[in-house]
């Protein structure tokens, strides 16, 4: 029988910290209506003094293993996503491990908005070279380290949080597990998103920078194609999806994806509004959100695009 990669439970993690519009307000010049009507972003979560992206992303794990009803020990591999690190070296990943008690493979992915497709695609690749039989897969950004609080084209989409999945072999759930996983980059698209700064150019993390409407565009026209072209691959379309997960960059970005591929709106998962964008995190975020109000069900087929800085996109179909 195939071996399948099957999400087994999903966790997230929001720091207690919330950053509204109008306290934004008070810091650049914008306004709560000029937000919401361009972005759909309502509030963003922000760190706590001293709390880092490893505790969120072990917050996010504890709870994607109690869903799956396993411990740290049950653990044997781990797949960290994130352009924002505790530091440049060890790993999250093996930050991670540390903290929750477990040894194995452990590995940090850097894709940006991408990586959890990324780190998914990893994950996958070890769970069917038999490298593993079970791994955390993890989204995780302290993105609010690396904004200029002083641009208001970036300050306000962007938020801090962590989303994990127990990823694991199954031989006897033919009907659920990844299906189709697509990956892509072209640097030479990179002027558009990314930071101005780094180890060995500025010995800084740098602040993120954006060319919004050329974002904008290639966010829409990449993760539409990037769903009907994994789809194609199993042979179904759109109409065949319970659920699309975009990556939450933008509410109304989500909402044109949704159009373009003719996708209703009842079939869209969209959390950006209460967390803004949180990179690599967001799509775990928004699986997680939506397993637990009891929207996506086993059995469902799920649409996952995304892009980010690189620029990186690409996407997974899975039966949760």
């Amino acid at each position: 029988m195939t071996k399948r990669s099957v999400i087994s439970g999903t966790g997230s993690y929001l720091p207690a910290k919330i950053l509204t519009n109008e306290a934004l307000a008070r810091m650049v010049d914008t306004s709560d209506e000029w937000i919401r009507e361009r972005t759909g972003i309502h509030t963003r979560h922000i760190l706590a003094e001293g709390e880092t992206t490893s505790d969120m992303a072990v917050a996010a794990c504890e709870r994607a293993l109690a869903a799956a009803g396993y411990s740290a020990g049950d653990i044997d591999g781990i797949v960290v996503a994130t352009s924002t690190p505790d530091c440049s070296m060890p790993s999250v990943a093996t930050k991670v491990q540390q903290k929750l008690g477990f040894t194995g493979a452990a590995v940090d992915v850097s894709a940006a908005c991408t990586g959890f497709i990324y780190a998914l695609a990893t994950a996958h690749g070890w769970l069917q070279m038999g490298l593993a039989q079970r791994v955390l897969v993890v989204g995780a950004e302290a993105m609010s380290k690396i904004v200029n609080w002083n641009d208001r084209g970036t300050c306000i989409l962007f938020g801090d949080g962590a989303g994990a999945v127990v990823l694991e072999v199954s031989e006897n759930k033919p009907k659920r597990g990844i299906h189709a996983l697509f990956l892509h980059a072209n640097g030479a698209l990179a002027p558009l998103l990314g930071t101005d700064g780094g180890v060995a150019s500025s010995q800084t993390a740098g602040h993120l920078f954006m060319s919004g409407q050329e974002v904008f565009r290639h966010g829409v026209e990449k993760m539409a194609a990037a769903t009907t072209h994994t789809l194609s691959t199993i042979d179904k379309t759109v109409a065949d999806i319970d659920w699309l997960i975009a990556h939450q960059a933008n509410a109304r970005m989500i909402q044109k994806i949704a159009k373009n591929l003719s996708v209703p709106e009842e079939k869209c998962v969209v959390t950006v509004p209460f967390h803004g964008n949180t990179s690599a995190a967001s799509i775990p975020l928004a699986l997680d959100t939506a397993v637990r109000d009891g929207r996506v069900q086993p059995g469902h087929l799920i649409a996952m695009p995304a892009l980010g800085a690189g620029l990186t996109w690409g996407a997974c179909v899975l039966t949760y």
